[in-house]
């Protein structure tokens, strides 16, 4: 066994590695960027090298700083973790070449299975199900078109060498297939220096089912269940979860038996994932091999047992599975919810800025509920535009699906990050969804029910009875201990006023208090407009920024946060503003001015922090609707600003270089 062992990455997985290489007693060392000098993975691990400046191209993707650094530190072996260099393998080559060992399978399987094109030949020979498609090269638009009609609208275009959704068309007509052809081999060039594509049939509302596997260099190879990854956004993972609400056990054996054969194909030794997408009827097809470790890979840990990455270490030092097929069993229901710096109600822009809170729910198991958060930052981190924009992955586990969704809904609104924005709200809401709830999705679930993006939910006249509870027991607490403060000019007689007003967003609800007193813990029995008793009782204390209790038979976490004259209640992918007042002073309230939002629509805004990478225009010029303005750029994607109308630009108020924050005006127009 290795004694020291080195992390060529960054973040949540950087730290995932390190604690199960301190579980085995092995010593880690960290590597960091400039920008990444105070980060929790470097505080972690027991030694830390620093590789170079903040782009990842001048650092964390440089294979010869990464092998200087083993030398440096005498570590035997390298995880790569996932992204970066994980399925690269000249670097895997190299570090052989230096007598380092690869934490992950050999150069061949990563050759044979980073080519989508050589990936599904050796599906086929390995007898996998495969999409019926054209694996030979395709010589131009004609060609696609004729393909195409073989095969059977819609079809799928894809790079040989993509990934994350680039090079990748739909076509669902023939006057389709040209325009998408060229555009994926425009893409694919761009993007990865290769412009060969395939066509494959497109499976009408699929699922995106994967299947881990685990194999040693000794000829032992076994599947460990399934994952289930159909919430997408752009071809994005965003929930997953373990096992599949869809599959059966026969045709999870069948995926996991083939997923076994592909692996065995290609002398496969690691940890890896093979992908599927399934149609309504339960056939699957070959998506692609995943030769590294999954960032989803915590839920298939929950429901086995099995530490993944420290099978990965034992593996890659040259010990034999101690697992057979037999063994694997799947027990209860695990959840994943990415944590993204991002803003939901932008379009999902990336916010970058520093976390002035990050406080996660306590980990650990609660009953029958286990939370798990995997992350990489801590309060006080930087959100830096240049990686990716993934703060945690919170992970919770119960006996059954819905128990573990309900336990993720209270997780995500007892996880508090304030100092940039992030999808919690989201990623809140998805949980009550009735589709996702029912278990019937898809990869197109987002784009359907969210087609115009997201906005935060309404609540219903039940949820208003809740918030308006909270905001009432809120507001007496707070007068309560306003008046035990000393040196008050004027505090109350004592007695407790029986009839309140709340506003929540824009509409009035009545409260009354039928019994109870102001104490902590609080316990009051409360008639909204009129309606049956609720009991509200809580142990909330002011300065709280969670209000735990029940209102009624509802169990309630909800984030609270202190806005003039009210308060921010944030629940369930709800977010609204709340104010408790006594009625006299409401019906003054409603006679107050609306304050108008100033008109920005002759400005153009930057959508997120981010760096003016160029601007297409000059003072003066005209510009059609459609035409480039601007590309600002923030954690590796590029964001091209357009006209949305017909304009004159008046004055440029930026620059390309400069770096902007969020709402700042770039340019103004006539």
């Amino acid at each position: 066994m290795f004694t020291k062992i080195l992390i060529a990455n960054r973040g949540e997985i950087a730290c995932r590695v390190i604690k199960t290489a301190r579980k085995m007693g092995i010593a880690t060392v960290a590597v960091y960027s400039d920008a990444d000098r105070d980060a929790v993975h470097v505080d972690m691990a027991d030694e830390a090298v620093h590789i170079g400046p903040s782009p990842a191209a001048q650092s964390y993707l440089l294979p010869e700083n990464i092998i200087a650094a083993c030398k440096a530190t005498g570590a035997q072996a390298v995880h790569p973790g996932y992204g970066f260099l994980s399925e690269r393998a000249a670097f895997c080559e190299a570090l052989e070449a230096e007598g380092i060992v690869f934490i992950g399978p050999k150069p061949k399987a990563i050759k044979a299975m980073g080519d989508k094109i050589e990936s599904k030949k050796f599906a086929n020979a390995a007898k996998v199900s495969t999409v019926p498609g054209w694996l030979g090269v395709i010589e131009n638009a004609d060609h696609a078109e004729k393909i195409a009609g073989e095969i059977g609208y819609p079809v799928m275009i894809k790079a040989s060498a993509g990934g994350g959704g680039k090079g990748m068309r739909i076509a669902w007509s023939q006057s389709e297939v040209r325009d998408g052809f060229d555009r994926a081999r425009s893409e694919a060039k761009s993007s990865f220096g290769d412009d060969r594509v395939f066509i494959e049939k497109f499976v009408v509302d699929p699922r995106h089912i994967e299947i881990q596997v685990l194999a040693d260099a000794h000829g032992n190879a076994l599947y460990l269940g399934e994952r289930e990854c159909s919430i997408q956004r752009r071809n994005q993972k965003v929930v997953e979860e373990a096992p599949s609400p869809f599959l059966d056990a026969k045709t999870r054996k069948a995926m996991g038996e083939q997923s076994v054969a592909l692996a065995r194909a290609v002398d496969y030794q690691s940890a890896g994932t093979v992908e599927f997408i399934v149609d309504k009827d339960k056939n699957f097809y070959f998506l692609e091999m995943n030769t590294r470790l999954q960032v989803e890979h915590p839920v298939t840990e929950l429901v086995t047992g099995i530490d993944l990455v420290e099978q990965m270490i034992r593996v890659a030092a040259g010990e034999k599975l101690a697992l057979k097929q037999s063994d694997v069993r799947l027990n209860g229901w695990a959840v994943e919810s990415r944590l993204y710096a991002e803003d939901p109600y932008r379009n999902f822009l990336p916010s970058i800025g520093r976390l002035t809170r990050y406080r996660p729910p306590e980990e650990g198991q609660f009953g029958d509920i286990v939370i798990r958060n995997d992350t990489g930052v801590t309060e006080g981190s930087e959100i830096s535009m240049f990686y990716d924009p993934m703060l945690a992955k919170l992970c919770t586990w119960a006996p059954t699906r819905i128990e573990a969704i309900d336990a993720m809904s209270e997780a995500l609104d007892s996880f508090i990050v304030d100092g940039i924005e992030h999808n919690i709200p989201f990623l809140a809401a998805l949980m009550q969804h009735p589709r996702w709830r029912d278990g019937r999705i898809s990869t197109a679930f987002i784009a359907e029910e969210y087609p115009d993006g997201f906005a935060p939910v309404v609540p219903d006249g039940e949820e208003k009875a809740v918030l308006a509870s909270i905001a009432t027991a809120v507001e007496l607490l707070r007068r309560d201990r306003l008046d035990r403060l000393g040196g008050r000019l004027a505090p109350h007689s004592g007695a407790l006023k029986r009839d309140w007003v709340v506003k929540i967003g824009e509409g009035y609800l009545s409260a009354s208090i039928l019994e109870g007193m102001i104490s902590i813990p609080m316990e009051i029995d409360l008639s909204i407009e009129g309606g049956k008793a609720l009991t509200v009782s809580s142990d909330w204390r002011p300065g709280d920024l969670i209000w735990r209790g029940t209102v009624g038979q509802r169990k309630v976490a909800a984030q609270i946060r202190p806005v003039a004259n009210g308060f921010r209640i944030a629940w369930k992918g709800m977010s609204v503003t709340a104010r408790a007042m006594l009625p006299r002073i409401a019906e003054l309230e409603r006679l107050m001015p609306e304050k108008v939002a100033p008109d920005t629509s002759n400005m153009l805004l930057c959508p997120m922090p981010g760096l003016v990478v160029s601007i297409a225009v000059a003072e003066g010029q005209e510009v059609k609707a459609g035409e480039t303005l601007a590309v600002v750029e923030a954690m590796k994607m590029e964001n091209v600003l357009r006209a949305e109308r017909d304009l004159v630009v008046s004055k440029l108020n930026a620059k390309p270089g400069d770096s902007l924050a969020v709402d700042a005006v770039i340019m103004e127009f006539a």
